[in-house]
């Protein structure tokens, strides 16, 4: 996982999340069937995806899909 686009396919893909690269900046509470299971799986598959761990403190403050994104990008 790379891009944006292949995020938004990850999350549509894996979680079944309806979501598109402009929802990406919306409040995790926003966004539609979002819960404490899907945070679970996607730090699961980010991990998976990019080789490396998540900080858990960082995923628990992450405001939106963005920034959990920008979470499992940065290096």
């Amino acid at each position: 996982m790379k891009t944006v686009e292949d995020f938004v396919g990850l999350l549509n893909d894996e979680l079944a999340l309806s979501v598109t690269a402009e929802d990406l900046g919306r409040g995790l509470d926003t966004v539609d069937s979002w819960d404490s299971v899907h945070l679970l799986a996607l730090c699961t598959i980010l991990e998976r995806e990019t080789g490396r761990p998540l900080s858990l403190a960082d995923v628990l403050e992450a405001p939106s899909l963005e920034a959990l994104y920008l979470l499992a990008v940065s290096p």
